[in-house]
């Protein structure tokens, strides 16, 4: 492997290519994808069993969570939090992009007689005229999108909550900007194989935005038949910034946490969780508060 402090491509401009579809609907990624998921060892695509028993938890604690509450989830991946929030009773639907994900927790679904509504879509084009009492987007789903599509995903909550519904979400934070370093590394079948199938040499080089606090991870696989690049960008905010695209879309936020398990909000974590409310023109207050403490 060959790790070097600068970058030896031209940086791209801010999203400027967008990939993120393929980590979710190639068939080999799809899979390696799951994997990653469902290994109880690792924080990566999901985190681990005894974080995701505290944070549903206080989830349905804090939102008074019943057999009447309805709750979709957006990008639930193989469903390790709605399983648990249908035996809490919740009424859920889930929606990811990743067949394999989606057929994953149909499966376990019905051999543990749970009923979920899981849906196989891109969620930034679902539709539907159920409306909710509550809306995840958990594991930093929402740093992913672009601004325009973060736009969109909160104009489409706006329209999918039930008035008084809440948004619960967590996001990177600029302290973990700030601890990323631009770099570049060479590495045969990069990341044990995760992006081919048999040989291939692997590319990654990591470029920061700093207006804009957004890190673009570019993977360049090299197969002896194609060369792809895949895109992969990460938003980073402040919690006033959050706020203030949440008050943009109408909602009123009620509170920012360390993480999804209500810890109290803490500046020198690496990610935060919000809490917002469905409101018709919503209101800005809690970036006044955090500024004060």
């Amino acid at each position: 492997m060959t790790s070097e402090s600068k970058n030896n491509d031209v940086k791209p401009k801010l999203y400027e290519f967008y990939t993120a579809k393929e980590l979710w609907t190639d068939e080999y990624i799809s899979k390696q994808m799951l994997a990653y998921h469902l290994n109880a060892g690792v924080d990566l695509a999901s985190r681990k069993p005894e974080f995701m028993d505290k944070s549903v938890d206080w989830i349905v604690s804090h939102f008074n969570v019943g057999d009447n509450t309805s709750i979709a989830d957006f990008g639930c991946g193989p469903g390790l939090y709605t399983n648990r929030l249908a035996k809490k009773g919740a009424q859920v639907t889930a929606i990811d992009f990743s067949k394999n994900s989606i057929e994953y927790a149909i499966k376990i679904a019905e051999q543990e007689n749970l009923s979920i509504n899981y849906v196989n879509e891109n969620y930034l084009e679902y539709e539907t005229g159920e409306r909710f009492d509550v809306i995840l987007m958990i594991m930093c789903d929402f740093c992913v999108l672009s601004p325009t599509q973060r736009e969109m995903m909160l104009k489409k909550f706006h329209t999918l909550l039930k008035p008084g519904g809440h948004v619960l979400l967590d996001v990177n934070s600029v302290k973990a900007y700030e601890d990323k370093e631009e770099r570049f590394i060479s590495e045969p079948n990069l990341m044990n194989g995760f992006w081919a199938e048999g040989e291939y040499k692997g590319y990654l080089e990591v470029f920061k935005y700093d207006d804009e606090k957004v890190i673009l991870d570019k993977y360049t696989i090299v197969e002896s038949s194609r060369t792809r690049t895949i895109y992969n960008w990460f938003k980073h905010f402040t919690p006033e910034e959050l706020e203030g695209e949440f008050n943009n879309s109408a909602f009123t936020v009620e509170n920012f946490y360390a993480d999804v398990v209500g810890t109290p909000f803490d500046p020198d974590t690496t990610e935060f969780a919000v809490v917002a409310k469905y409101d018709k023109k919503g209101t800005c207050h809690f970036g006044t508060l955090l500024r004060n403490q």
